[in-house]
């Protein structure tokens, strides 16, 4: 790359923007470096940096790297994150290693690192490194699960946010063992924040289902297809089926 297309795809990265100079026309987003470890796992890198939060960056520093001394938040944070993109990087690679796209076709090697690349970017990063019009409907619906979650509040990345998700999790979990209220870390989650968790999930579940569903009926387009392309909008991703254009 020349320094310009470092810096623009660094920042690019970073800020979850997804915009790229790297590709034909600017067609084929990192298309181009799909085989190239060091590339891709730096772009991972400042993807996922951005999108964990300002709050969360100021509280490792000061906490000096020592998990005892983060705060709720920073925990919730980092340890939903690092679940959310295990669990998606092994769901790729149980959807994509034997199917017949692009990502099926290469060797072990890049198909892991591949899979871990698209457990990256779909929270609301962006770039891509293959034609996804050729993922299988467990990839477009992981995928769309995604870039409804987003990132992370105060970050870089859009949609429902991490923390939205965990608290959601937490308050099923202690309805499954009968608790009254749900708890992270022995501290108690308030009713309040339970309930700005559920409305904000409902709002981008109607905005979500509702847009997917009113473009494939106008556009004449498969439901899953118009569900990708919503769920991008609403997460603010730019992740597509080449249909926008249309």
């Amino acid at each position: 790359l020349g320094i310009w297309q470092a810096v623009f795809t660094s920042v690019s990265s970073f800020c979850n923007a997804g915009f790229s100079l790297t590709g034909a026309g600017g067609d084929l987003s990192l298309a181009g470096y799909n085989s190239d470890p060091l590339f891709l796992i730096v772009v991972m890198a400042l993807i996922t940096i951005g999108g964990l939060g300002f709050y969360v960056w100021y509280d490792v520093i000061k906490g000096r790297f020592r998990p005892s001394r983060y705060s709720l938040h920073t925990k919730v944070v980092l340890i939903s994150t690092g679940a959310i993109l295990l669990l998606a990087w092994a769901l790729f690679m149980a959807f994509e290693w034997n199917n017949d796209g692009t990502i099926g076709k290469m060797n072990a090697g890049d198909k892991v690192l591949n899979c871990l690349f698209f457990a990256v970017t779909p929270r609301t990063a962006g770039h891509y490194t293959v034609d996804m019009n050729y993922f299988s409907d467990g990839a477009y619906i992981l995928t769309n699960v995604l870039m409804f979650v987003g990132g992370s509040p105060g970050s870089t990345a859009g949609g429902m946010k991490t923390t939205t998700l965990a608290v959601l999790l937490a308050s099923a979990f202690a309805v499954f063992r009968r608790k009254s209220d749900p708890h992270f870390f022995n501290r108690r989650i308030s009713s309040e924040t339970v309930s700005q968790a559920a409305t904000i999930m409902m709002m981008y579940l109607v905005l979500f289902l509702g847009g997917g569903l009113a473009i494939s009926r106008l556009e004449g387009l498969p439901v899953l297809t118009g569900l990708l392309e919503t769920a991008s909008a609403i997460g603010t991703v730019g992740l597509s089926l080449r249909v926008t254009p249309q």
